[in-house]
Protein backbone atom coordinates (compact mmCIF):
# COMPACT_ATOMS: atom_id res chain seq x y z
CA UNK A 1 0.00 0.00 0.00
CA UNK A 2 1.50 3.91 -1.30
CA UNK A 3 -0.25 6.00 0.83
CA UNK A 4 -0.84 9.22 -1.30
CA UNK A 5 -2.40 12.46 -0.75
CA UNK A 6 -4.68 13.89 -3.31
CA UNK A 7 -2.98 17.07 -5.02
CA UNK A 8 -3.82 20.92 -5.10
CA UNK A 9 -6.35 22.10 -7.71
CA UNK A 10 -7.72 25.23 -8.60
CA UNK A 11 -10.44 26.04 -7.57
CA UNK A 12 -13.70 27.23 -9.81
CA UNK A 13 -11.70 24.44 -12.37
CA UNK A 14 -14.47 23.24 -14.70
CA UNK A 15 -14.15 19.40 -13.89
CA UNK A 16 -15.07 17.22 -17.49
CA UNK A 17 -18.31 15.25 -17.50
CA UNK A 18 -18.38 11.58 -16.89
CA UNK A 19 -20.46 8.91 -18.01
CA UNK A 20 -19.88 5.61 -15.88
CA UNK A 21 -22.27 2.42 -15.60
CA UNK A 22 -22.68 0.86 -11.94
CA UNK A 23 -21.70 -2.92 -11.19
CA UNK A 24 -25.62 -3.54 -12.13
CA UNK A 25 -25.15 -2.15 -16.03
CA UNK A 26 -26.98 0.87 -15.11
CA UNK A 27 -25.62 4.44 -17.25
CA UNK A 28 -25.21 7.13 -15.33
CA UNK A 29 -24.12 10.90 -16.58
CA UNK A 30 -22.60 13.62 -14.47
CA UNK A 31 -25.53 15.67 -15.75
CA UNK A 32 -27.90 14.06 -14.24
CA UNK A 33 -26.25 12.99 -10.87
CA UNK A 34 -26.02 16.83 -10.35
CA UNK A 35 -28.34 18.25 -7.68
CA UNK A 36 -29.67 21.66 -7.59
CA UNK A 37 -26.83 22.99 -6.03
CA UNK A 38 -23.69 20.73 -6.70
CA UNK A 39 -22.62 17.20 -6.65
CA UNK A 40 -19.66 15.54 -4.27
CA UNK A 41 -17.64 13.20 -6.05
CA UNK A 42 -16.07 10.58 -4.10
CA UNK A 43 -13.16 8.48 -5.81
CA UNK A 44 -13.32 5.09 -3.37
CA UNK A 45 -12.72 1.70 -3.31
CA UNK A 46 -13.55 -1.76 -1.26
CA UNK A 47 -9.94 -2.57 -0.16
CA UNK A 48 -8.52 0.31 1.01
CA UNK A 49 -7.89 0.98 5.30
CA UNK A 50 -8.22 4.96 4.71
CA UNK A 51 -11.48 4.40 2.29
CA UNK A 52 -13.25 2.02 4.50
CA UNK A 53 -12.71 4.22 7.60
CA UNK A 54 -14.75 7.06 6.31
CA UNK A 55 -17.64 5.09 4.01
CA UNK A 56 -19.81 5.14 7.25
CA UNK A 57 -19.55 8.69 7.09
CA UNK A 58 -19.32 8.90 3.67
CA UNK A 59 -22.85 8.06 3.39
CA UNK A 60 -24.20 9.91 6.57
CA UNK A 61 -22.80 12.74 4.76
CA UNK A 62 -25.10 12.09 1.42
CA UNK A 63 -27.84 11.57 3.82
CA UNK A 64 -27.35 15.64 4.66
CA UNK A 65 -26.44 17.05 1.51
CA UNK A 66 -29.47 15.58 -0.13
CA UNK A 67 -31.16 17.54 2.18
CA UNK A 68 -29.56 20.38 0.91
CA UNK A 69 -29.68 19.98 -2.83
CA UNK A 70 -26.04 18.01 -3.10
CA UNK A 71 -26.51 14.76 -4.59
CA UNK A 72 -23.38 12.36 -4.13
CA UNK A 73 -21.71 9.81 -6.31
CA UNK A 74 -19.22 7.04 -6.09
CA UNK A 75 -16.33 6.13 -8.42
CA UNK A 76 -14.22 3.13 -8.35
CA UNK A 77 -10.90 3.57 -10.24
CA UNK A 78 -9.73 0.35 -8.77
CA UNK A 79 -10.88 -2.22 -11.57
CA UNK A 80 -7.33 -4.40 -11.86
CA UNK A 81 -7.29 -8.26 -11.84
CA UNK A 82 -4.87 -7.55 -8.81
CA UNK A 83 -7.39 -6.44 -6.41
CA UNK A 84 -10.73 -8.41 -6.61
CA UNK A 85 -12.26 -6.74 -3.47
CA UNK A 86 -12.82 -4.07 -5.85
CA UNK A 87 -14.42 -5.85 -8.77
CA UNK A 88 -17.67 -5.26 -9.81
CA UNK A 89 -18.91 -8.33 -8.25
CA UNK A 90 -17.57 -6.74 -5.27
CA UNK A 91 -19.39 -3.54 -5.35
CA UNK A 92 -22.73 -4.99 -5.76
CA UNK A 93 -22.47 -7.41 -2.21
CA UNK A 94 -21.00 -3.57 -0.76
CA UNK A 95 -24.14 -1.97 -2.15
CA UNK A 96 -26.38 -4.14 -0.71
CA UNK A 97 -24.68 -5.21 2.63
CA UNK A 98 -23.98 -1.36 3.36
CA UNK A 99 -27.25 -0.01 1.34
CA UNK A 100 -25.27 2.76 -0.50
CA UNK A 101 -27.75 4.66 -0.94
CA UNK A 102 -26.43 6.99 -3.89
CA UNK A 103 -24.63 5.04 -7.22
CA UNK A 104 -21.10 3.68 -6.98
CA UNK A 105 -19.78 3.54 -10.21
CA UNK A 106 -16.89 1.51 -12.17
CA UNK A 107 -14.72 3.61 -13.80
CA UNK A 108 -12.91 0.20 -15.54
CA UNK A 109 -10.68 1.86 -18.32
CA UNK A 110 -9.51 4.62 -15.37
CA UNK A 111 -10.71 7.52 -17.83
CA UNK A 112 -12.10 9.57 -15.56
CA UNK A 113 -9.81 9.26 -12.44
CA UNK A 114 -6.97 10.30 -14.23
CA UNK A 115 -9.34 13.04 -16.38
CA UNK A 116 -10.07 14.39 -12.23
CA UNK A 117 -6.12 14.16 -11.56
CA UNK A 118 -7.47 11.61 -8.61
CA UNK A 119 -4.70 10.23 -6.93
CA UNK A 120 -5.89 8.16 -3.68
CA UNK A 121 -8.78 6.47 -2.31
CA UNK A 122 -10.87 8.21 -1.04
CA UNK A 123 -10.22 11.34 -3.28
CA UNK A 124 -13.22 13.66 -2.72
CA UNK A 125 -14.62 16.39 -4.76
CA UNK A 126 -17.13 18.88 -4.22
CA UNK A 127 -18.69 20.53 -7.73
CA UNK A 128 -21.02 23.60 -8.40
CA UNK A 129 -23.88 22.81 -10.75
CA UNK A 130 -21.68 24.33 -13.64
CA UNK A 131 -19.48 21.37 -12.62
CA UNK A 132 -16.85 23.98 -11.34
CA UNK A 133 -14.65 23.03 -8.51
CA UNK A 134 -15.84 24.85 -5.23
CA UNK A 135 -13.79 21.96 -2.67
CA UNK A 136 -10.90 19.12 -2.74
CA UNK A 137 -10.03 17.88 -0.11
CA UNK A 138 -10.86 15.74 3.07
CA UNK A 139 -13.81 14.47 4.59
CA UNK A 140 -13.08 15.62 8.18
CA UNK A 141 -10.21 16.00 9.96
CA UNK A 142 -9.68 12.25 11.43
CA UNK A 143 -9.77 9.65 9.32
CA UNK A 144 -9.58 6.83 11.69
CA UNK A 145 -11.52 7.68 14.77
CA UNK A 146 -15.03 9.23 13.77
CA UNK A 147 -15.61 10.06 17.77
CA UNK A 148 -12.24 12.17 17.11
CA UNK A 149 -13.60 14.53 14.40
CA UNK A 150 -13.86 17.75 14.90
CA UNK A 151 -14.33 19.26 11.82
CA UNK A 152 -16.37 18.18 9.07
CA UNK A 153 -14.54 19.69 6.41
CA UNK A 154 -16.41 18.12 3.36
CA UNK A 155 -19.85 18.94 5.40
CA UNK A 156 -18.78 22.85 5.62
CA UNK A 157 -17.82 23.12 1.98
CA UNK A 158 -21.21 21.66 1.43
CA UNK A 159 -22.96 24.45 3.09
CA UNK A 160 -21.17 27.17 1.73
CA UNK A 161 -22.23 26.17 -1.69
CA UNK A 162 -25.32 25.70 -0.82
CA UNK A 163 -25.89 29.22 0.53
CA UNK A 164 -23.50 30.88 -1.80
CA UNK A 165 -20.49 31.54 0.60
CA UNK A 166 -17.04 31.17 -0.26
CA UNK A 167 -15.31 28.40 -0.83
CA UNK A 168 -13.52 27.74 2.96
CA UNK A 169 -10.13 27.73 3.34
CA UNK A 170 -7.74 26.18 3.71
CA UNK A 171 -8.49 22.89 1.93
CA UNK A 172 -6.60 20.28 3.35
CA UNK A 173 -5.47 17.21 0.74
CA UNK A 174 -7.26 13.86 1.21
CA UNK A 175 -5.26 10.82 1.58
CA UNK A 176 -5.25 7.59 1.32
CA UNK A 177 -4.13 4.20 -0.88
CA UNK A 178 -2.51 4.86 -4.44
CA UNK A 179 -5.31 4.61 -7.09
CA UNK A 180 -4.09 0.91 -8.65
CA UNK A 181 -2.94 1.67 -11.97
CA UNK A 182 -3.81 -0.69 -14.66
CA UNK A 183 -1.07 1.08 -17.08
Amino acid sequence: MVLLESLSLELGSKMPPFSLQDPFLNKHHSTDLMGDNGLAIFFTCNHCPYAIAIWDRSLSFAKKAQNIGINTVAINPNINPAYPDDSPEAMKQKITSDNIIFPYLVDEKQDIAQLYKAQCTPDIYLLKSDMSLFYHGRLDDNWQDPDAVSKEELWNAAECLSTDKAAPQPQFPSMGCSIKWVN
